[in-house]
């Protein structure tokens, strides 16, 4: 009857492999992050187009407490169910990807409703169940004419904002029927939009 040696190679590598298939999960228990944080690289203050119905696709970037961006988390990308916003590729007012490795996510084939005026896009990004992050992307669907610039469509829907408020003010005013002593009455005339409480 043949005897096969004792070798010591099979026990040794046993134990070598079973600590290295041990390892990557002790690593990744301590690097896993303790919160979350999105950046928004793309899209806020964007202006969209509602002729063309284009608009700037949002790119987020969800970081940990170091700043480094964490990959495999679940971000949402919500519209406003009504009033200015858009839809998604998918056609709804909601969107879902998952970060990768450089920790982004892109809201892809985001085009703009016909409606204009500013909104707001919610951003969730949620870690396991256990680990969520809200922020909020602001835009602007507009006709916007060739060669405006961003900040030109900003300042014509603070203008409007403005005269909205002189109008609010105004119809105020003589809604109360007669003046009231010592007030002298709103005046409102053309030019740059100076607001001033009432004295």
């Amino acid at each position: 009857m043949m005897t096969r040696a004792f070798s010591p190679i099979r026990p040794v590598l046993a134990v070598l492999l079973s600590s290295l298939m041990a390892v990557p999960a002790t690593a990744q228990e301590q690097t896993a992050p303790k919160s979350l944080t999105i950046v928004i690289i793309e899209g806020d203050g964007a202006i969209n187009n509602v002729r063309q119905r284009v608009a700037r696709e949002p790119i987020i970037q969800v970081e940990d407490e170091n700043r480094k961006p964490v990959a495999g988390v679940l971000v949402t990308f919500a519209l406003p169910g009504n009033g200015p916003g858009g839809t998604f590729a998918n056609g709804a007012n909601t969107f879902t990807a998952v970060t990768g490795a450089d920790g982004q996510a892109r809201a892809s084939g985001l085009k703009a409703n016909s409606l204009q005026g500013e909104f707001q896009m919610r951003v969730t990004a949620s870690l396991k169940g256990t680990l969520t992050a809200t922020k909020t992307i602001r835009m602007v669907n507009a006709g916007v004419a060739a060669g405006l610039s961003t900040t030109a469509v900003w300042a014509i829907v603070l203008l409007a904002g403005a005269g909205a408020a002189a109008g609010i003010a105004l119809g105020m005013n003589s809604s109360s029927g007669s003046q009231q002593p010592g007030r002298p009455p709103v005046t409102i005339t053309p030019g740059a939009p100076v607001i001033t409480p009432p004295r």
